[in-house]
């Protein structure tokens, strides 16, 4: 990473009260970054916001909502950034089946606001728009999905990632690129990582069940996904925002940012590794009807590793065990802003895969 890059710059984050974007506001901050932050108040009662003190050292924190244009737009005239960050979103695939519309909304419309107040912005150069690996038509191949592949989804959440896909793209050709913005989707894996408490998360389950002393449920035991821990995708992330700004439009595009093929395991496998971490955890099958999800999903993040020189550092079983530490950490009661601040150092300073 390149650290002295992010020294001073001016950053408007969305999304920065959610797991992924608490992780990435204190990374940016560390850096010497001036962080703008507008999101929702946290969505559990336990947050990575609050816990770690994300906000201590930005210099403005918004709670407003993505779908109010007006809003959203005063806040970035406000800021005056040069490099954006989009994460805010309806992020899970159950919920959506509860509330498609206010997901489309979000995910897609969200998505429009945004472009719409970084168009009226002269002082933005770079934007990173966050959607998903789920974006794409899941047709169950065993190979990873390459950028250029058709978008998708089944669900709401996985449609509306594609819809937002879609308008990143049409927003860059009709708009954008002729002011000289250079906007890149990015697209990720199922992240893990400390200080994510979320509903129906594989590892926030876990650590509930077991804070609880409770069998853990798990439901579609042989679906696999592209397991990373959060910092990977946002080294992706930060790593393109600088080439986006220092070079513009070659590299405004579409980006995946997943782990190496062997860390695309099944449901199972993980369980199975955090069971024996964990002596005491119970866990059963939950077979009861479920939603339909995709069973096989994996990325290929070849384009970001040749023109991106971006690879994972973190091999899965070390995603797992910081994960679990991160955790024991809150449940010790210790400064959980230093301990996340302490992962982030410890992956910068992580030069080969472990």
């Amino acid at each position: 990473m390149n650290s002295d890059f992010w020294r001073g710059k001016r950053v408007f984050l969305t999304g920065h009260t959610g797991f992924k974007g608490g992780w990435l506001s204190l990374w940016l901050q560390s850096m010497g970054a001036e962080v703008h932050g507008y999101a929702l108040k946290p969505s559990t009662k336990v947050n990575i916001f609050e816990v770690a003190k994300v906000d201590g050292g930005m210099a403005n924190s918004i709670f407003a909502d993505i779908r109010a244009a007006d809003r959203l737009s005063q806040a970035m005239q406000l800021a005056k950034p040069e490099i954006v960050f989009h994460l805010a979103a309806q992020p899970l695939v159950r919920h959506s089946y509860v509330q498609p519309a206010e997901t489309y909304e979000i995910n897609v419309m969200g998505t429009v606001h945004l472009l719409e107040a970084v168009r009226a912005m002269p002082s933005v150069k770079a934007v990173v728009n966050v959607t998903t690996d789920k974006c794409y038509e899941n047709r169950e191949w065993a190979w990873g999905y390459r950028e250029s592949e058709a978008m998708g989804g089944y669900d709401p959440y996985s449609s509306s990632k594609g819809c937002a896909e879609l308008v990143t793209a049409a927003y860059r050709r009709s708009f954008l690129e002729q002011v000289g913005v250079a906007l890149a989707s990015a697209r990720a894996g199922n992240v893990i990582g400390g200080g994510d408490w979320a509903e129906d998360r594989l590892i926030p389950d876990f650590l509930r069940a077991l804070d609880a002393g409770a069998a853990l449920k798990v439901r579609s035991p042989q679906a696999t996904r592209p397991w990373q821990h959060v910092l990977e995708p946002l080294s992706g992330y930060l790593r393109l925002a600088e080439c986006l700004y220092t070079q513009g439009s070659p590299f405004a595009e579409a980006w995946n940012f997943g782990p190496n093929d062997e860390d695309a395991r099944p449901v199972s496998w993980i369980v199975g590794r955090l069971a024996g971490m964990r002596k005491d955890v119970k866990w059963l099958y939950d077979e009861t009807s479920q939603p339909h999800e995709a069973h096989f999903l994996k990325l290929d993040s070849s384009k970001a590793k040749k023109r991106l020189d971006w690879e994972a550092r973190w091999r899965l079983q070390t995603a797992l065990q910081k994960t679990l530490e991160w955790h024991e950490a809150w449940r010790n009661g210790e400064n959980m802003q230093a301990v996340t601040l302490g992962q982030i150092a410890q992956y910068q300073t992580d030069g080969e895969v472990r």
